[in-house]
């Protein structure tokens, strides 16, 4: 069964971040590490220093410990949270929110700058002393995430969870830095595990355990489910990883159409997806048109870039990530070429809501008089979607009604192709 060390203490983002060990029946234990996750089975090890930005600047300054701290641009009109300590987020602020409503809600919070350089740094510094125990160690972000794969390391460095204790023990006295991890057989599974243990903990994942450990999670925490579905699904009194997972395939894809086998499998605890070597590249998702006649016309522009948000999209949500921004690339017809990135306060898989950033780039990167001949739309730092639910909800993102139309339209083409329907906008695409 799933065991969960050093418990969060009261008042901690279980209401957001997940729910400690009672919320899903298993118990906490403090005992020593034993030899769980066999050597023939895969062992993935997840870490997580939240509060990552936050949890630096408090090794640069020791005194800003347990006292509410923000990160922010500061100076900037639309200045929005970078990060936030423990203390600001128990007072309700949250990443992305509007500078001067998070000083309202926590007026004694210490403001800091964002220092990027310092977090790139630390995060070097991180993948220094775990390299030596895998080669396939991937960084999700430059957060403070790192998945390891420790399947068969056992005879070099013994048994995953002890390697597990031993690298906190290392990263707390040499970089005074404290991660939560996880272990499990795939990185869905640690991914998850280390979210019900934020912000302080370790949870082990056993073999044969995968759809216990889920089933009484609420479907929040589970990656690849956007804001919408979540709606959908509890406006159907379906809040829990249990009860989705007792939905056949045929009922899942009534809803949720080719992304139904994606769930079918999520709600079990399947996902084969690789740990990356050590430097490889992140997966990214590309989709580019060439115009058979270079143009300018609007109308045309934006259908082609709606066509291409519809590759994007329909390639992320089969690989369960989301795309936390996009970069166009133009090339006009004299030979200029223009890159231009738009950012989502929320990674994203939903057609409506790439196009909406796919608009903004292209508002920046079309700024001169000369027709286009070719544009580029790539999605790169690709991630699973984040477990919580928005706190504001976004006036553009459209009712469900929309969502499932963009269902039915991969249903459609994954069976008669992406030329048997098309959405209105991009007729115009034709020239």
């Amino acid at each position: 069964m799933t065991r969960h060390d050093s418990p969060p203490p009261p008042g901690t983002r279980d209401e957001e971040r997940g729910a400690r060990s009672e919320e899903h029946g298993t118990s906490t234990s403090t005992s020593t590490p034993g030899p769980l996750l066999p050597s023939r089975e895969r062992a993935i090890l997840h870490l997580n220093v939240a509060d990552f930005a936050v949890a630096v600047e408090r090794v640069v300054d020791p005194g800003l410990k347990d006292r509410p701290v923000l990160v922010a641009p500061q100076g900037a009109a639309r200045a929005a949270i970078y990060d936030m300590s423990e203390e600001a987020f128990r007072a309700g602020v949250r990443k992305g929110m509007a500078l001067r409503r998070a000083r309202k809600l926590c007026p004694d919070a210490r403001l800091l700058p964002p220092h990027p350089d310092r977090y790139e740094r630390a995060m070097r510094e991180l993948l220094h002393r775990v390299l030596p125990l895998s080669p396939r160690i991937e960084a999700v972000d430059e957060k403070g995430h790192l998945f390891v794969d420790l399947s068969g390391t056992g005879r070099l460095h013994g048994p995953p969870p002890d390697v597990a204790w031993r690298l906190r023990k290392q990263l707390r006295a040499e970089l005074r830095l404290d991660p939560i991890w996880s272990l499990a057989a795939n990185k869905l599974l640690a991914k998850v595990a280390t979210r019900i243990v934020k912000p302080v903990g370790e949870c082990i994942v056993e073999p044969g355990e995968e759809e216990a450990f889920l089933r009484p999670l609420p479907l929040r925490l589970l990656p690849g489910l956007e804001p919408e579905e979540l709606q959908r699904l509890a406006e159907l009194h379906t809040h829990r990883v249990g009860e989705l997972a007792s939905w056949s395939l045929a009922q899942l894809a009534v809803l949720f159409g080719s992304h139904a086998r994606t769930l079918h499998e999520l709600v079990r605890g399947v996902d084969p997806s690789p740990v990356l070597r050590a430097g490889e590249q992140r997966p990214s998702v590309v989709a580019e048109e060439e115009l058979g006649d270079d143009s300018n016309d609007q109308a045309r522009i934006e259908g082609l870039l709606y066509r291409l948000v519809e590759k994007l999209g329909a390639e992320l949500r089969a690989r369960r990530l989301a795309a936390p921004g996009l970069t166009l690339t133009l090339d006009y017809s004299d030979g200029v070429r223009l890159s231009r990135q738009a950012t989502a306060p929320v990674p994203t898989a939903n057609d409506r809501r790439l196009f909406a950033l796919a608009r903004q780039a292209l508002a920046l990167a079309w700024c001169r008089r000369v027709r286009l001949r070719h544009l580029r739309l790539r999605g790169d730092r690709l991630r699973f979607p984040p477990a919580q639910l928005e706190l504001f909800t976004d006036p553009d993102a459209g009712p469900a009604p929309e969502e499932r139309l963009v269902d039915a339209l991969d249903r459609i083409r994954g069976r008669f192709g992406r030329g048997a329907i098309q959405v209105g906008r991009t007729l115009a695409a034709a020239g």
